[in-house]
């Protein structure tokens, strides 16, 4: 029986059971919301989740949520250098557009070219974030939310306030290399006891001008160029504003989110031929408006979400060995979601959801084709939860249709996406875990991939993936010496068939794309951390992940990059995290790893890429002044001033340093 019949059966048993169950059973009793909270946190021991919160995502190395991400196993950040650089997310090599993005529960979108800049969302009201290979396991969540590959989640705080207080405040100044300039604040209000307002607001400005050094050899071996240069044009002046209500309701809850982000960049470009300096540049204005609302109803829990968002982008190059471009682009989301759970017993819940989302795309380009697209997710899902086993099971049904100056275009698709998900607990302590899952996703390719004049392909094929993972944890807490030990390794196969692959053009903003046909991924990701406490002072913590991934185009025998590493895939990569406390100092030390890849399809030596690392360093205190919090920072990153490049062209930083200053009361 294949996967997508095997979970439709699973689920549609569960519904028989849920209508016959349903006749018999009387009122229960309702819930408290510490109850809900209980039950999500026990179905997220399902999935394969990587997560970094409060005081170990405030002492990590990183200026941004991709910075952040570079530490998580089985993920490569594509970063274009600098603070105001683009930066997007690969997970397993599946590529940007199979990563889904959801902030504060929404997920984030760009029909336009499918790629969310991870380095516009700062860590300076982010609580936690938390990466899941497949998704959540909570069956309480939008359609949408359980049709991505993987998922990452960014949650901002939320105010608590203890017994006589009705604000916080915040204020932080970060300045360093690159001439950065960085203020940002947080105000938290007591609205009422059941209502809190937050207001967070940030400004970066840099001028992105770095030392790098220039080196290239021909294929055949002699040396071509070796200089050190300036990175120019690759300033940045950009604020962010949120403005957050947070409300409790009798075993629910609310959120409604404003948020505004406007920056103006350089667009530095490759270094190609000895030319340094490029005429490009971006104005984004980024805003949505975004609302929550959870209610639990005696055996029954709704969940509904509704956001608008508004992105506009300008680009210009000036560029006088290229043609003059000046255009404006226009993007537009609408998104609405409601889905229904219910207990159908005390280890069977079931859910139903259906969403909706409208995109539309404007340029003032001639004979700009103007898409418009529709994309509707329904979705059911089961979760039954046994003694030792626990059991997931969702299917998602997606339709896509896109209109094109209003008429029909011939780019509709629609798929059903099934997923199963179990874990077990073989031993009674329950500190050691083996995991599962099967999953299968769907990502429509996006309207630049399609309609762009210079670079969409009208012939592309959507993208399917098929993944299989296998794991086991360890995780034991004690107040001991060792106080903390986890220890988790996944192996992994991703099918994934008609891939887009989207290849830098010279220029960030334009990309050629192509389909690979047919890529087999085989990988392991291993974890581990521990937590050594040999006094109330004194704490080290040491956090390593290591991945293996074999990434290959198996599409035709007949090619040259047959059965080849597909391009910015390392075979090894890892990270080292050493965290030490003692009183109220701080130090830190974070490694990153990065092996050989290729350039190009064909691994050949004109196509290598070498391995690079980095290592960072950072010491902080915190103290008090007549009863204010402070706290003051200095970090060294790259401090060994590595040369080196994320992308072929893009040279990244050397040696760096950032200053933190941060008084909160």
């Amino acid at each position: 029986m294949s996967l997508s019949k095997t979970v439709c059966a699973v689920v549609c048993y569960a519904f028989i059971g849920v209508f016959a169950h349903g006749q018999e059973m009387k009122d229960s009793v309702r819930l408290s919301e510490v109850n809900v909270i209980g039950q999500r946190r026990q179905i997220d021991e399902v999935v394969t989740v990587q997560r970094l919160s409060g005081e170990e995502l405030s002492r990590m190395n990183s200026l941004n949520v991709a910075d952040a991400l570079r530490y998580f196993s089985g993920v490569q950040v594509k970063d274009y250098g600098g603070v105001g650089g683009i930066k997007t997310i690969n997970v397993r090599s599946m590529g940007t557009n199979h990563t889904a993005v959801s902030y504060d529960g929404v997920m984030l979108g760009n029909a336009q070219n499918g790629q969310i800049d991870l380095g516009q969302f700062s860590l300076d009201n982010v609580e936690v974030i938390s990466l899941y290979n497949g998704q959540k396991a909570d069956v309480l969540q939008s359609a949408r939310d359980f049709g991505s590959a993987a998922s990452v989640y960014i949650k901002t705080r939320v105010p608590e306030f203890k017994s006589g207080e009705t604000y916080h405040a915040r204020a932080t100044f970060k300045t360093g290399s690159f001439d950065l300039i960085n203020p940002s604040t947080l105000v938290e209000l007591k609205l009422s006891e059941s209502v809190s307002a937050q207001l967070s607001a940030e400004w970066v400005n840099s001028s992105g001008k770095y030392k790098f050094r220039y080196r290239r050899v021909n294929p055949a071996g002699e040396l071509a160029y070796d200089t050190t240069a300036t990175r120019n044009n690759g300033d940045v002046n950009a604020t962010r504003l949120e403005l957050n209500f947070n409300g409790m309701l009798d075993a629910g809850k609310w959120s409604v989110k404003g948020y505004n982000y406007n920056s103006e960049r350089g667009v530095p470009g490759a270094i190609v031929n000895n030319v340094w300096r490029r005429g490009e540049r971006i104005w984004d204005t980024n805003s949505f408006l975004q609302g929550s609302f959870e209610k639990q109803l005696g055996k029954f829990a709704i969940l509904s979400n509704a956001k608008y968002a508004f992105y506009r982008t300008h680009y210009v190059n000036n560029d006088d060995k290229l043609i003059k471009v000046d255009n404006l682009y226009r993007q537009r989301e609408i998104y609405g979601s409601i889905v229904a759970m219910m207990n159908v017993t005390k280890r069977l819940q079931m859910s139903v959801g259906y969403d909706l989302q409208w995109n539309n795309l404007k340029a003032d380009m001639y004979d700009f084709a103007e898409p418009t697209r529709f994309t509707h997710f329904a979705s059911v899902a089961v979760a039954l939860n046994l003694n030792r086993l626990k059991v997931r099971g969702s299917m998602v049904a997606t339709f896509v249709n896109d209109k094109l100056d209003g008429k029909e275009s011939p780019a509709d698709k629609s798929s059903y996406t099934p997923a199963l998900y179990a874990s077990i607990y073989p031993f009674r302590t329950r500190d050691f875990t083996l995991r599962a899952f099967v999953k299968r996703s769907f990502r429509m390719p996006t309207f630049n991939d399609l309609y762009y004049a210079d670079m969409g392909n009208s012939k592309l094929n959507p993208e399917r993936v098929t993944q299989y993972n296998v794991g086991a944890m360890f995780e034991r807490t004690r107040k001991r010496l060792f106080s903390r030990c986890s220890f988790s390794i996944d192996a992994y196969y991703n099918r994934v068939k008609d891939k887009i692959v989207a290849y830098p053009k010279g220029q960030q903003f334009r990309w050629t794309m192509l389909n690979l046909g047919v890529v087999d991924i085989k990988g392991i990701d291993v974890m581990a951390l521990t937590t050594v406490s040999p006094t109330e002072d004194i704490d080290v913590t040491l956090r390593a992940q290591y991945t293996y991934q074999r990434a290959i185009d198996v599409t035709n025998p007949s090619d040259n990059y047959y059965k080849d590493q597909i391009p910015y895939i390392p075979h090894h990569s890892g990270s080292a995290v050493l965290n030490l406390r003692w009183k109220r100092w701080y130090a830190d030390y974070s490694y990153i790893y990065v092996g050989e890849r290729y350039n190009q399809q064909e691994n050949i030596r004109y196509n290598y890429t070498q391995p690079w690392y980095t290592s960072d360093i950072s010491l902080s205190r915190d103290f008090t002044i007549n009863k204010v919090s402070m706290k003051a920072r200095v970090e060294v990153n790259n401090l060994f001033s590595q040369d080196y490049d994320v992308i072929l062209n893009y040279p990244m930083p050397k040696r760096n340093y950032r200053f933190t200053l941060q008084v909160e009361i």
